[in-house]
C-alpha cells in the first residue's frame, strides 16, 4: 500500500487508502452520503509520514457511504451449574461499509496514488 491513512471511528482505528472499502461501526448516515474523518492519527504517502500527537491538525479522510450491514452471529451462552439456569442468546453487530473518496493533507493537499511504473517492453531502446 503506497499512501494511506490511520483514521480512528467508533473507538477503533482502521488504516485506509483512497479507493478502498472498509466496515466501521455503524454510523447514523443515508446511504450515499459524504462523511469527513477529522480523527487522522498519521498520513502516509511513500516517503512522506506525518505522525500526529494524537491527531494531525488540518488533516481529514473523506468517505461515501455504501450502506449499512450486519456481521457474524455470536452465540452468548450464560450457564450455571445445578441450578437449571441457562440462557442462549444472539447478538449480530450492524456496521456501515465505506469507501474512501480521498485523504487530505494537512495544507489542503490530496494525497496521490502513487503512479505504477510502466514494465520495460523488449525491442525499445
Amino acid at each position: 500500500m503506497g499512501s494511506y491513512a490511520i483514521v480512528e471511528t467508533g473507538g477503533k482505528q482502521y488504516k485506509v487508502a483512497a479507493g478502498q472499502k472498509v466496515d466501521v461501526e455503524r454510523l447514523n448516515i443515508a446511504e450515499g452520503e459524504d462523511v469527513e474523518f477529522s480523527r487522522v492519527l498519521l498520513v502516509a504517502n511513500g516517503e512522506d509520514t506525518i505522525v500526529g500527537t494524537p491527531t494531525i491538525d488540518g488533516a481529514k479522510v473523506t468517505a461515501t457511504c455504501l450502506g449499512e450491514g450486519k456481521g457474524k452471529k455470536v452465540i452468548v451462552f450464560k450457564y450455571k451449574p445445578k441450578v437449571r439456569y441457562r440462557v442462549k442468546k444472539g447478538h449480530r453487530q450492524r456496521y456501515t461499509r465505506l469507501e474512501i473518496k480521498e485523504i487530505v493533507k494537512p495544507g489542503g493537499e490530496a494525497v496521490k496514488k502513487p503512479e505504477k511504473k510502466k514494465a520495460a517492453v523488449r525491442g525499445e531502446g
